[in-house]
């Protein structure tokens, strides 16, 4: 099983992960992409970066905005799974202008 991380090692990381937030046990980001068309490849590349990391974001689509929410429920909290895939996701991101 992961191991839990401390809130200052969390504190650390999102100082490198502009646009997450903490929400309790979860790591949150919510991105406006430029289209609908746009937000769902974002969200089939995450699929496919999820699958491969056998660690599963929760998704919410609402037209162009996406809300990302991780956490890493067999650990009860949040570990590095969480930190790695939200970086991931923020390349993502990054790549379709939001």
């Amino acid at each position: 099983m992961a191991e839990l991380l401390d809130d200052a090692t969390v504190a650390a990381a999102l100082d490198g992960l502009p646009g997450w937030e903490r929400d309790g046990n979860t790591l949150v980001r919510t991105a406006k992409l430029p289209s609908f068309p746009t937000a769902i490849t974002v969200v089939d590349r995450v699929a496919e970066i999820a699958e491969q990391a056998d660690h599963h974001p929760d998704i919410d689509i609402r037209w162009r905005t996406l809300t990302f929410r991780l956490s890493t429920h067999s650990a009860g909290g949040l570990t590095e799974k969480d930190l790695a895939l939200a970086a991931r996701i923020s390349e993502q991101l990054a790549e379709a202008g939001g």
